[in-house]
């Protein structure tokens, strides 16, 4: 099949095209993932982590403190979807609870 002939203009979009196809450097714009903008994902901010036997758990009283994995000022890890993205800190905004993410940890790709 014949290609259609194209002008300069023409020409580079193709070849900007080419780049993205081949896993180029080239970073996506906004408009090129605007169809998963509505997905819904599960983010996720992990404190810290304990293990209890169920007796353990069944004991717990309100105002019961469980002591976690992580010391005060560590950083808490970030989920989407169960998947490690971000490491972060805990802060206050407008008396709620939010999170700053102050590394983003890329996927191994060995």
């Amino acid at each position: 099949m014949p290609l259609p002939e194209l002008d300069q203009g023409d020409d580079l979009a193709l070849v900007e095209q080419d780049k993205r196809a081949e896993g180029g450097s080239e970073p996506r714009a906004a408009a090129d993932l605007e169809a998963v903008f509505d997905v819904p994902v599960a983010v996720s901010a992990v404190l810290g982590r304990a293990r209890l036997e169920v007796q353990q758990l069944m004991r717990l009283k309100p105002g019961a403190v469980i002591e976690l994995d992580r010391k005060i000022g560590e950083a808490i890890d970030i989920y989407v979807n169960d998947r490690l993205v971000a490491r972060g800190e805990v802060v206050l905004v407008e008396e709620k609870l939010g999170v700053t993410m102050t590394e983003i940890i890329k996927p191994d790709r060995a």
